[in-house]
């Protein structure tokens, strides 16, 4: 069974000042999600379903799906304030989205019936890591919730030279398997050149070696109705918030701490390039520049 790839499109990219989604980074004007998508093909995923906003559909669908036609099935489905289960009702004023794991929940229906998995659109992750999800995938039992997996990152390959970035630190049992995971949502070098975070405006250290989730996490189907439990969870809690997310590690987390899954942790050493910032995007173009020179990307990549 070929797993599908879910592709997290609808951030606003406040940060970064724009569509980054939509940007071109690669000789040609190649997004992220482009070589993204082209890795996920090599790997042996059989779909890609896109999360995206309304608002950019049109352009979306002219500057990015329109080039895997004849290529790989594509679906788009769209995250809103609006598309939330019956029965709750959002602060009015919000216009925060709902989080990863929201995004996952509105994606439902194009994810019934094989394993899937999630990434960012704006993350670069490497061939490897996706053979080691296709790999993974292909073999899961998609009726059985006991295994879940991820690919595990070093910190130290997912830092921004710009800015702070948020990463899910993961604590792992001895044979490998996800413990918990931490959203830590300021991690940087500081000026000595230590990799620290901030929380409650005190600086605290970390190593850099620690494995992070960057939300290339791999699922079977039947995990989908622990999202939707787990979402209303949120909301009814949470439906009068104007800024609390509902995060995809989260519902990860629950599931091992209910005894439902053992979550397989893939280490990979590739490493990540993301546009956090404006000014990523020289370094990250350069980056996979030198990659097509090595031969590891065709160019153009969609031919």
């Amino acid at each position: 069974m070929k797993p599908t790839l879910l592709v997290l499109a609808a951030g606003m990219g406040s940060r970064y000042g724009g569509l980054k989604q939509l940007d071109g980074f690669g000789p040609n004007g190649e997004t992220i999600m482009d070589y993204s998508v082209y890795d996920a093909l090599k790997a042996g995923f059989g779909k890609v379903v896109f999360v995206i906003r309304h608002d950019f559909a049109d352009e979306f669908k002219e500057k990015v799906a329109s080039k895997y036609e004849n290529k790989i099935p594509v679906e788009l489905v769209y995250q809103s304030l609006d598309n939330i289960p019956q029965g709750f009702t959002l602060n009015t004023e919000r216009t925060k989205p709902l989080g990863t794991g929201h995004a996952v929940w509105c994606a439902t229906e194009s994810l019934k019936g094989a394993p899937f998995a999630v990434i960012n659109a704006d993350d670069f992750y490497g061939p490897s890591a996706f053979k080691l999800m296709a790999e993974y995938l292909s073999k899961m039992d998609d009726n059985c919730l006991s295994r879940q997996m991820m690919v595990g990152y070093r910190l130290t390959n997912t830092l921004s030279e710009n800015g702070h970035v948020s990463r899910g630190v993961c604590e792992l049992n001895e044979d490998h398997t996800l413990k918990s995971i931490t959203e830590r949502t300021k991690i940087y070098t500081n000026e000595k050149g230590n990799v620290v975070f901030i929380e409650d405006d005190v600086e605290y250290p970390l190593t850099g070696r620690e494995v992070v989730s960057m939300n290339m996490m791999g699922f079977s189907s039947c995990a989908l109705k622990h999202f939707d439990a787990d979402l209303r969870a949120f909301l009814a809690e949470n439906a009068a918030e104007m800024k609390k997310e509902f995060y995809l590690p989260t519902v990860l987390n629950n599931l091992i701490q209910r005894g439902h899954s053992c979550v397989d942790v893939l280490p990979t050493e590739e490493q990540w390039y993301g546009v956090t910032y404006p000014e990523d995007k020289a370094s990250v173009i350069a980056s996979i520049g030198e990659m097509v020179k090595k031969g590891i990307y065709p160019s153009p990549l969609w031919k």
